[in-house]
C-alpha cells in the first residue's frame, strides 16, 4: 500500500468519504452504497463518517477474493 503524508507529516488513520472516493476511484454513490451494504466499513466521530485506512485495504482484499472465487 502506498502511503501519503499529510502536511503535518503523519499518515492518516481515517479518510473522509470524499477522500475515500478519490482513493478507490469510485463514484460517491457507489461508495455510499458500499457503506450502506456493509462492504466498506466506516466509523462515526460526532457527525463525521470516516473510512479507516484498514477498511480500504480490507475492501481491496475482498475484491481480490471475489475475483479468485469467480475463476
Amino acid at each position: 500500500m502506498s502511503t501519503t503524508l499529510t502536511s503535518f507529516g503523519f499518515e492518516p488513520v481515517h479518510y473522509r468519504v470524499p477522500e475515500a472516493v478519490r482513493i478507490l476511484r469510485l463514484s460517491r454513490t457507489v461508495v455510499y452504497d458500499l457503506i450502506r451494504t456493509g462492504r466498506l466499513r466506516t466509523v462515526k466521530e460526532g457527525r463525521a463518517r470516516l473510512v479507516p485506512v484498514s477498511a480500504i485495504a480490507e475492501y481491496a482484499a475482498l475484491l481480490e477474493r471475489e475475483a479468485e472465487g469467480a475463476k
